[in-house]
């Protein structure tokens, strides 16, 4: 039960599945926007992005100081604290009670990395078995994955590789080394059910980088999403460069035809 008078944490209010679009405010609770149909998603920035996700309209190189958009998304089940993730990274504050995400809601963060401005759209989505299919639809468009578990339970551990194949199915296009990491939080609770090195066993096998964190004590939670981040950022800038190379490329019907006069 939260403190009377304490102010509480931005969340979907009234029952509702939807999206919620934080504008940065950890006390307003932020209005509700529609569902996206299937193949759609929100409005965004105009700034393009290459491969499937959208196609690159810069010069001849990539400008280092242009801000690049990059849509960073957090799964994994139900009460493995997601919100409260996203709350400390974005707001470095932490809430005792949150409500539950229904659907989906998201914050920005702008940071800098390797001297290029991002802006992130990170968004936070429920964990419940029935809103599964809608979350799944807000899987498009993303750039980084962060799958997190509750290192208290066993089950949301297990559930890793379910959400991990579900994401990887439905993501265009389908690539296995998709920028990703773990988080295993709540490591500041002492009961703890998933030991360290089964965790560290399981994304080593699929060469992911693991990071223990606690969202209330602010434990490696600014390093795990600047990680994904930089693995976002690396990705983007190589399709970048593949698009440009193609794009240039000669082939024996670009050479120029010879006049018959």
């Amino acid at each position: 039960m939260s403190r009377r008078g304490a102010p509480q944490p931005p969340s979907l209010g009234g029952g509702q599945a939807g999206i919620s679009a934080g504008d940065g405010h950890p006390f307003l609770d932020p209005p509700l926007l529609p569902l996206p149909s299937a193949g759609r998603r929100l409005e965004r920035s105009p700034e393009p992005r290459p491969s499937g996700r959208r196609m690159p309209r810069q010069g001849l190189s990539m400008d280092a100081s242009k801000k690049v958009d990059l849509k960073i998304i957090i799964i994994g089940a139900l009460g493995v604290g997601k919100t409260s993730l996203l709350h400390q990274y974005v707001h470095k504050r932490f809430y005792e009670d949150y409500r539950t995400t229904l659907g989906a809601s998201i914050l920005t963060k702008v940071l800098a990395v390797d001297n290029t401005p991002l802006k992130l759209q990170i968004w936070d989505t429920g964990g419940q078995e029935r809103f599964r299919s809608m979350v799944s639809t807000f899987y498009k468009g993303s750039d980084g994955c962060m799958l997190a578990f509750d290192v208290t339970d066993r089950e949301s551990f297990e559930s890793l590789d379910n959400w991990r194949d579900d994401f990887l199915e439905k993501v265009i296009p389908r690539e296995q080394d998709f920028p990703m990491v773990v988080l295993g939080n709540k490591i500041d609770i002492c009961d703890r059910q998933v030991p360290k090195e089964i965790a560290s066993a399981w994304c080593k096998e699929k060469d992911i980088p693991y990071f223990e964190v606690s969202a209330k004590n602010n434990i490696n939670v600014a390093e795990a999403f600047e990680t994904l981040a930089k693995q976002a950022l690396a990705t983007y800038k190589g399709i970048f460069e593949s698009y440009l190379t193609d794009s240039i490329k000669l082939t024996p019907n670009d050479k120029p035809k010879k006049s018959c006069c």
